[in-house]
């Protein structure tokens, strides 16, 4: 537990030197940010979309259909950017800090593993988009953090466990580098129903990617906390045939479970 979780007094303050912190970082880092929008580059590599309200016990509505009105203000924020080689993406540098001047509103958010409405809540989950789409690309992930607790079960939830990011401005991001001699591009918008995001590309690249979970299970532990675990892991899978060209452990994952599991994972 940080001194700023024993004693909440301390937290602005800490958030003041966090933010300090990162904005010399991102002064003295030497990066090539990404900041560039174009219309459709020619091939698009991968799509994914995520349901826009889950049923989470405990999670008011409201919260929920004001995170669409969030998804909305950050997504246009992202649409369209494009990442030429050598160029670095930042969610915070690119959405930035999401302020009730900008249009945003009280929506969920997790503070200290608790669940609460603040300004701008919900954008991890546009956050989460992204980096799945990055998962299934060449592109290099940098920086990402990911929640400390397991909070809520799995109904509804698209992707496996474990591949989610936390995003605080400034200092807890989503970074992305380029490391190809391709240019991407980042597309989303918010459907009726559906947050949509799609990985375009100037060429086609010769692979597709596979990303899953294995050895996802719970464990109890000797202080009666239920923890869960899984690895993630990604195949490399040749475009044309179809074969496995190898694979990697991306994360293994241990977090502490807030719910009863009703399951036993596999």
């Amino acid at each position: 537990m940080t001194p700023s979780q024993r004693h909440p007094w301390l937290r602005p303050a800490a958030i003041r030197a966090h933010r300090a912190r990162r904005r010399w970082h991102w002064l003295r880092s030497g990066a090539d940010w990404a900041t560039t929008r174009e219309p459709d580059l020619a091939e698009r590599l991968v799509h994914h979309s995520s349901p826009l309200l889950r049923e989470l016990e405990g999670v008011p509505m409201v919260l929920q259909h004001n995170k669409v009105t969030n998804l909305r203000l950050a997504s246009a924020r992202v649409d369209g950017l494009v990442l030429r080689p050598g160029e670095t993406f930042s969610f915070n540098r690119v959405v930035g800090n999401c302020t009730r001047r900008k249009g945003y509103v009280d929506g969920l958010r997790f503070v200290d593993g608790e669940v609460g409405a603040g300004v701008g809540g919900g954008i991890c989950q546009l956050a989460n988009l992204l980096h799945w789409l990055v998962l299934h690309s060449a592109l290099t992930v940098v920086e990402r953090s990911e929640h400390s607790l397991d909070l809520f079960p799995d109904s509804g939830r698209v992707v496996p466990w474990g591949v989610g990011c936390t995003i605080v401005y400034n200092y807890v991001d989503l970074v992305v580098r380029n490391d190809t001699a391709a240019t991407y591009q980042l597309r989303v918008r918010v459907g009726e129903q559906h947050l949509r995001g799609e990985l375009r590309s100037d060429r086609m690249t010769p692979v597709t990617y596979r990303v899953e979970a294995r050895e996802d299970r719970f464990v109890d532990t000797a202080s009666g906390d239920v923890r869960r675990v899984n690895e993630i892991w990604r195949t490399t899978i040749d475009r044309h045939t179809g074969a496995s060209l190898g694979e990697e452990l991306v994360r293994r994952n241990d977090a502490r479970v807030r719910y009863v599991p009703t399951r036993q994972k596999n």
